[in-house]
Formats: structure tokens, C-alpha cells, sequence
């Protein structure tokens, strides 16, 4: 089952115009659309007149006009025009959703009940131009919700996938501690590795060659937002006892994960960067490498549910690396199941 009374990313805020695209979220077609006051607007992607997709209409003004038969939507989603007559029928309304546009993205509220601002992620790198740098991008996977969480709560993944740009094999050789707050409902994931080789995905960026000190610390927020806070240093130079950390580069690296349909999932991404911060170089190949790896995993998830498809038996054996996984796994199932005996107050 989806996870509805959530906010998931519904767009990248650079994809938004006045003119409407299409997106199918939690298996529900939405339109999406900059009315000319830059508003966002999210409607259900349907006329109820013949079922013709919105997305496909003009806007004009604030409106959004049909593009089969006219007929014309406030951004309330209420009918204000029909071509040929004056009364306008009741029925004539689309369901509209709650957008928040933050930094790069743009946040949508897939629930029945009251929108929870309280959920939003904090995501103040992705909205402080001055101290940070971000790109962003998205790709869209044919494949499940669940294949794209294992993929990023195990990085072990990166030695062998993404060999030509982050992985070495330190990533796989070394450890990983995981701690679960059930509470706050985060499965952290950390893995601190010392005197290893910098990738080429780093050493373009930062400058640094030979060996480093990497660190990779997971949070991930069920069921649609993740962070990877990455932290690469010259050998043998921790953080002071005061949390200053002036000689390294941090790079946090973000995952909107958002169901489309059972069998498919948007893959929002956007990196943001404490060095070189307005570096129109450094964003470009950082940009680059990311579009890069993003594609290794949508290969190689998309070959995963095209053999769960077939319908062929599939055995599946976890091992230690999968520990971040597994507990993300548990918490989703258990917020499945709140959400089905707890169900929200609907709104009028």
C-alpha cells in the first residue's frame, strides 16, 4: 500500500511553468502548473467532463483551460467556465492538493486528512544560496518504491556499480553502525572510513588526491526523504571538539523518493556543497557525475523488477550490509499499518 499521509517531492521547482505538467504520484495522475503570479497549483490531472487530462490544457491568467472541450478551472479546482451555457454544474470540480515549494523542490501533500506542515523536512542547504551550492535533477525508475530504499540504504552497492565515479572498495570492505529511532521515526546508517582513495566523483570537485578520510552518514526519513551527509577530509583531521570542521568538504546529498505507481518511483535528487559555492564549473560536473550514477541505479533497478515481473521464483538472503535496509523496511511496515488502523480525520 502507498503511505499517503505524507508530503512527498512532486517536482523540481525549475520544471514549473505556465505550462502544466503531467505526474502520476501514489498512482493518482496530479496536474502541475505556475498560474502567472508564480503560484503553484497542483490539480487532479482529469476533467470530469470526458476524463481529459488537465495537464495537457492552457493556463491562462489563473486559470487552467481544458484542452478538449473548454472547460475552465480556478486554482480551487472549482469549474468557472463552461463553453455554450451559463449554469455551471455542481459536479464540476477537481480535487486540488497542498503544494510547498522549499529551495529546489516542490513538496506535495498525498493525504486525506489535514496537511502536517510539522512533517516537512528541514532543508535549510537546499534554501541558503549564500553558504551553499546545490544542483538538482530527476530521473524515473521502472521499478518499486521499495528496490530504490534498499538501493540507498546500502552503499555498499557503490564499489562495484559506481566504480567509475564514487565507489572504491573501501565502501564495501568497511562496516557500518546503524541505529533506529523509533520515536522520530529515522534509520541512520553511518559509515566512517579512513585513509581510503578518493574517487574521481571527489577528487574533480574538492582537489584532493591520493588518500582521505570518508565519511558517509545516512538519514532517512520514511517513507520519501533521504540524506546522505558526506564528509571528505585530508588523512587524519577530525572535526575540533567544538564541531568546527573548516579543513574538510561536506557535501550533502538528497533523495526524494516518491512512488508513481506499485511498479514505478520518481527519483528526485539535488546535491548541495559548503566549497566552492558559486562555482558555475564545479556545479556543472558535479551535475555530470551525479545524472551519471543516478543513471547506474535506474538500470539497474529497472533489470531487478523486470525479473520480479517475469513472475520467476526470486530467493532473496540478507547479510550485515543490509542492517539499514531491514530496519527501514520494518518502519515502513509498521507505519503501514498505523496508517490503516489510525486512519486521519478527512477534511471537509
Amino acid at each position: 500500500m502507498f503511505l499517503r499521509e505524507h508530503w512527498y517531492v512532486a517536482a523540481l521547482a525549475s520544471e514549473l511553468s505556465e505550462r502544466p505538467i503531467a505526474r502520476t504520484i501514489l498512482g493518482e495522475p496530479v496536474a502541475l502548473y505556475r498560474n502567472e503570479r508564480g503560484r503553484v497549483v497542483a490539480l487532479a490531472d482529469q476533467c470530469p467532463h470526458r476524463g481529459y487530462p488537465l495537464s495537457l490544457g492552457t493556463v491562462v491568467d489563473d486559470v487552467l483551460v481544458c484542452g478538449y472541450h473548454g472547460f475552465t478551472y480556478d486554482c480551487e479546482g472549482l469549474c468557472v467556465a463552461v463553453p455554450g451555457q451559463d449554469r455551471i454544474p455542481t459536479k464540476l470540480s477537481v480535487r486540488t492538493y497542498r503544494v510547498l515549494e522549499k529551495g529546489c523542490w516542490l513538496w506535495i501533500w498525498m493525504g486525506r486528512g489535514d496537511p502536517d506542515e510539522s512533517g516537512l523536512p528541514d532543508t535549510p542547504w537546499l534554501e541558503d544560496s549564500t553558504n551553499w551550492s546545490v544542483v538538482s535533477g530527476v530521473a524515473k525508475i521502472e521499478a518499486a518504491f521499495s528496490l530504490l530504499v534498499d538501493n540507498l540504504l546500502d552503499l555498499s552497492h557503490e564499489t562495484f556499480l559506481h566504480n567509475s565515479s564514487i565507489g572504491t572498495p573501501e565502501v564495501a570492505s568497511t562496516p557500518i553502525d546503524v541505529e533506529v529511532d523509533d520515536a522520530s521515526r529515522i534509520v541512520n546508517v553511518y559509515r566512517h572510513m579512513a585513509s581510503v582513495e578518493c574517487p574521481p566523483f571527489y577528487a574533480t570537485t574538492t582537489g584532493l588526491s591520493g588518500s582521505i578520510d570518508r565519511w558517509q552518514d545516512i538519514e532517512y526519513f520514511p517513507p520519501g526523504f533521504y540524506k546522505l551527509n558526506s564528509r571528505i577530509a585530508p588523512v587524519a583531521q577530525p572535526p575540533l571538539p567544538d564541531g568546527t570542521d573548516d579543513h574538510a568538504f561536506h557535501l550533502k546529498i538528497f533523495y526524494g523518493l516518491t512512488p508513481s505507481t506499485e511498479t514505478s518511483v520518481y527519483d528526485f535528487w539535488a546535491l548541495s556543497r559548503d566549497f566552492c559555492v558559486g562555482d558555475v564549473a564545479i556545479d556543472v560536473a558535479l551535475e555530470k557525475m551525479q545524472v551519471s550514477v543516478v543513471q547506474e541505479d535506474v538500470d539497474a533497478l529497472n533489470i531487478i523488477q523486470q525479473r520480479v515481473n517475469s513472475g520467476r521464483e526470486m530467493t532473496e538472503v540478507s547479510v550485515k550490509i543490509d542492517r539499514g535496509g531491514l530496519a527501514a523496511r520494518h518502519m515502513l511496515a509498521q507505519m503501514g499499518e498505523d496508517e490503516l488502523t489510525h486512519p486521519p480525520h478527512l477534511t471537509a
